[in-house]
């Protein structure tokens, strides 16, 4: 256990179904709330910390239905963001950041190099060695891998109203992305932004690190929190994406097949 973690305190790490037989790994980087508790409250309120800024609203619900719908291998991070960010490169200026939205978060000002090291060893790090530890295994049996990200949005984004439910967002590699977006086409009843409201970028480190540098076909979704907010939405969305990514599957596989 990490110096910044008492023995009694969560592993930063959940990891669930790692034999899974689907050819889906689900990852979630910004599943919990948590805070070490020798970090106190970062000088942030709770009704603050509670809001995006701190977590993926809904987002570990949405992946824990879709692993239990695929049967696919889901590593989850239970820390909040405002400790430390696992979807930004290690040397990147939003890893602790400073300010979120028009919130600061006083408890990441002035840190030295040994506080962020802390943070790094105790929660950065153990997620996403054990993202590399589980994709290193598949490959060594020789087992397909898609990889999934699952994030929330939240509807208003500094007072600008966001009229999607489901982000399909995608980086280098549009392979798995264009297969969804094709099949999401035929629901009228559905906005569905085509990276948006975010896209895979330099910002990011999830997707680049562990999927585009093994040439894993990937995606990452992004569904609006107020659909997923409570239990019933998060089943229900866990399971319409569950159904998304099984037929994708199927079409991505016929289309490679057939040299596409």
């Amino acid at each position: 256990m990490s110096g910044l973690l008492a023995p009694d305190e969560p592993a930063a790490v959940l990891v669930e179904r790692a034999q899974g037989s689907a050819p889906f790994v689900l990852t979630c980087d910004h599943a919990g709330l948590a805070i070490p508790r020798a970090l106190g409250d970062l000088g942030v309120p709770d009704a603050e910390r509670a809001r995006h800024i701190g977590w993926d609203i809904g987002a570990l619900g949405v992946a824990r239905e879709m692993s239990r719908q695929l049967d696919a291998p889901l590593v989850a991070q239970r820390y909040s963001r405002l400790v430390i960010d696992c979807n930004r490169p290690p040397a990147s200026e939003e890893l602790i950041a400073l300010r979120s939205e028009a919130t600061d978060i006083p408890g990441n000002r002035d840190l030295d190099a040994t506080a962020r090291q802390a943070r790094i060893d105790a929660i950065y790090d153990p997620f996403h060695a054990a993202i590399e530890s589980l994709l290193d295994s598949r490959a060594a049996a020789g087992r397909e891998t898609l990889y999934v990200a699952v994030h929330s949005f939240t509807p208003i984004y500094l007072g600008t109203p966001r009229p999607w439910q489901l982000g399909v967002l995608y980086g280098s590699d549009r392979r798995l992305a264009e297969v969804l977006l094709a099949q999401l086409a035929s629901d009228r009843a559905l906005v569905v932004g085509d990276n948006e409201p975010y896209r895979i970028d330099g910002k990011d480190h999830g997707i680049p690190e562990h999927a585009l540098r093994r040439g894993f076909a990937n995606v990452l979704f992004e569904v609006r929190q107020d659909l997923i907010a409570a239990v019933d939405g998060q089943k229900a969305w866990g399971r319409r994406l569950a159904e998304l990514l099984a037929a994708a599957h199927a079409r991505f596989a016929a289309d490679r097949g057939a040299g596409r």
